[in-house]
């Protein structure tokens, strides 16, 4: 049996917070707010096909953990207040690297910065409908066909 690619950095001692898919819809929506201070980070590496959400980075979650510090500090002196992980699901490499970085944060922070989960992932953004998929860059229906949309 092949060892699986987290086995190779600690335990998360954390369990993040998830946020719902109508929360962060809202923060892309508003345009009230003048300054963007959450960041979305999805984690998919070889399954990243169908589009992603608007304003999203990608940080592969298998090379994710040694990057940490590195992130914070860009994120700290960007002044993101929110740190949203996904991939898929948001059951496995969004909730692992979720948990690790509100580690670091625990260890490190001092400006309240939140590492949240999305709820469901990009699947269930996606499943979410319509008025979803419009905060989408580089949307493909075919990709998401099996989830019934």
């Amino acid at each position: 049996m092949e060892t699986p690619w987290y086995a190779a950095f600690p335990t998360a001692k954390t369990t993040a917070p998830s946020v719902s898919r109508s929360e962060v819809l809202g923060w892309l929506q508003d345009d009230t707010r003048g300054t963007v201070d959450f960041v979305l980070v999805d984690l998919r590496r070889t399954d990243y096909e169908g589009g992603t959400i608007f304003g999203f980075i990608n940080l592969p979650a298998q090379s994710l953990y040694p990057t940490i510090p590195t992130l914070y500090t860009i994120f700290k002196q960007a002044g993101v207040a929110k740190v949203v992980w996904y991939c898929g699901s948001s059951g496995g490499r969004g909730n692992r690297a979720a948990a690790w970085f509100a580690d670091y944060l625990k260890e490190h922070d001092s400006t309240g910065m939140q590492s949240l989960v999305l709820e469901g992932g990009i699947k269930g953004w996606v499943k979410a409908g319509e008025e979803y998929v419009t905060e989408m860059q580089g949307y493909d229906a075919a990709s998401w066909k099996e989830l019934g949309n």
